[in-house]
């Protein structure tokens, strides 16, 4: 009995981390649009400023805006990842207890 209670744990675990997914992924979109318009603008801004657009790509993600904003979609890509990493955890541990549970359950039968 007590796999079928862990096994509910782990169900219930997976349900919660899948919804969190979907913020984390929200989120990360949104600092990587964030971060793409920020530079975008400073590269035309850069150009029509005279830089040439292969250095002016140096010069804008250097700036600490652009580079805050760059490290802010960096953070949330990890975490999204960390996320996912921790859905395909828990999947291989609800595998590994219905494993368990189909074996107990053999032998219980045999």
């Amino acid at each position: 009995m007590d796999l079928l209670v862990e096994l509910n744990n782990r169900m219930h675990d997976l349900d919660v981390s899948i919804k969190s997914l979907r913020k984390t992924g929200e989120d990360y979109a949104r600092a990587y649009t964030q971060y793409r318009v920020a530079l975008a603008k400073e590269l035309v801004k850069l150009k029509d400023e005279g830089y040439a657009i292969t250095l002016a790509g140096d010069i804008a993600r250097g700036k600490p805006e652009i580079a805050h904003l760059k490290f802010l979609e960096i953070s949330k890509e990890a975490i999204y990842k960390a996320n996912l990493e921790s859905i395909n955890a828990t999947k291989l541990a609800i595998k590994i207890i219905q494993e368990q549970i189909n074996k107990e359950w053999s032998l219980d039968n045999d």
